[in-house]
């Protein structure tokens, strides 16, 4: 088991300057670093960045605890620790095709990792402080960063060399790539937001409005989300040059904004701990989410719009349907119930356990994001009592059985019922995805405890 390190070892300090006493003012006011139970468990300290690859198969994570994780988003479970940065880390991202990811660390330093060994292929190095925004480019060739030394880098990922450098008056926090990676738009601590092009560096343009330090950007399309201190996320068109609306809902600062892909709808997270779900269209709140009772720190759609990943100071990253608003993959602590798929030898056996993470196979058994297994042969969809189901699931008209349990999984949830709350699990190959039904036909027959199974 890897030690976790301590918040501020003896090798790191803060450095004294009025942007990193800012921040130290933030997190104490928000309420620190309190651990609770979460989807993604494992970090040791604040989780300060995520991302979801473009298949929606893994999440990156960042954290003061000097590490990136990567993650089974279906499973939510650890996949790879990446170590090798010398300070907390605050900007994470994937690369096209998912096999390589960046991150930015207080070290100053970038590093570029494979994601199939875990083992870092380049460190990048130039910047004066702490490196807190990053960007891969579309082409993946690119990336861009953004530090507290008031510079955005931009970087050749193949050969580790500096392309060029540009200036602020201010320490950056944030970048992204526009128009197909020709523009860089940085946001820094003054409030303003820069227009950059990306070959010559050259500034086309500025972004005013904020009255406080930008603390992200995303941009979809020729629009862009900014996130503020100054309590708001604002849209803007970046061909205009203009502020297209400005959203509240808050009385804390705002850390992070999404587009979701189709760019219809927006989330905004930070210090208050909830997310806003936003309707773009209509300039509207869709719904709200109390997703930590810490400052969160990233936010992020999956690629098909149907869940939030959240990052938090309370060293915890957090799945949640936008829908209904559950969590899924809730921890049960001090969990009891018998597992027997724990030591059966039956082939389907090791397939359940991602199953069994959010379904218990007690009719009343305890509380998971998913309704309970007992007596799922024969049953109608979306008719256990009590439980809050998606509109995937609502009034629909078939029962679980080999069949549909066998489109269910080969096709992947997403498919088969759109909406559903069920993370994306599929099992491709043929013969596992048999044993698995089997299993669980003889698994949900009857309850754990020996006594039938209910039937409806």
């Amino acid at each position: 088991m890897i030690a976790r390190r301590t918040l501020f070892p003896g090798r790191y300090r803060v450095p004294a300057v009025p942007g990193a006493v800012f921040f130290m003012i933030l997190l104490i006011g928000a309420g620190g670093l309190n651990g609770a139970a979460a989807d993604f468990i494992g970090h040791g300290g604040m989780v300060r960045a995520a991302a979801i690859s473009a298949d929606g198969s893994k999440v990156l994570t960042g954290s003061f605890d000097y590490t990136a994780k990567l993650w089974d988003f279906a499973g939510q479970t650890e996949l790879l620790s990446l170590e090798a940065h010398d300070g907390p880390v605050n900007g994470v991202a994937f690369l096209p095709g998912g096999a390589q990811a960046l991150t930015v660390s207080d070290d100053r330093t970038a590093i570029l990792w494979n994601l199939t060994t875990g083992k870092p292929e380049r460190r990048f190095k130039g910047h004066q402080h702490k490196v807190v925004g990053v960007a891969v480019g579309p082409d993946g060739r690119i990336a861009a960063t953004g530090g507290w030394d008031r510079t955005v880098r931009l970087w050749d990922l193949e050969t580790g060399r500096q392309l060029r450098s540009l200036k602020h008056p201010s320490p950056v926090n944030a970048v992204a790539f526009a128009d197909d990676g020709k523009k860089i738009i940085s946001g820094a601590h003054d409030g303003i937001i820069r227009i950059w092009d990306a070959r010559s560096g050259r500034a086309l343009g500025r972004l005013e409005g904020h009255e406080l330090g930008v603390s992200q950007l995303d941009v979809s399309g020729g629009r862009l989300l900014s996130a503020g201190l100054d309590k708001t996320m604002r849209l803007w068109d970046l061909g205009a040059g203009k502020q297209i609306a400005i959203f509240g809902n808050t009385d804390k600062a705002v850390l992070t904004v999404a587009f979701s892909s189709d760019g219809r709808t927006a989330l905004s997270a930070g210090a208050d701990g909830t997310v806003n779900q936003w309707d773009l269209r209509r300039n509207r709140l869709i719904s709200t989410i109390r997703a930590h009772d810490n400052m969160i720190w990233a936010v992020r759609f999956s690629p098909d719009g149907r869940f939030a990943i959240t990052a938090s100071s309370d060293e915890t990253a957090r799945v949640w349907h936008l829908e209904t608003g559950d969590r899924i993959g809730i921890p049960v602590e001090n969990d009891t119930e018998p597992k027997p798929w724990l030591v059966s030898d039956h082939p389907g056996a090791g397939l359940y356990k991602k199953c069994a993470k959010c379904h218990s196979l007690r009719k009343n058994g305890r509380r998971r994001s998913g309704p309970h297994l007992a007596g799922l042969f024969g049953r109608r969809a979306g008719s256990v009592p009590g439980y809050r189901y998606s509109a995937a699931l609502n009034n629909r008209d078939f029962e679980w059985n080999a069949k549909t349990l066998t489109t269910l999984f080969r096709d992947g949830p997403d498919q088969f019922l759109p909406g559903t709350k069920m993370p994306l699990q599929r099992v491709p190959d043929a013969v596992q995805l048999a044993h698995l039904v089997e299993y669980l036909r003889q698994l949900t027959a009857t309850e754990p405890s020996g006594g039938p199974a209910p039937t409806r």
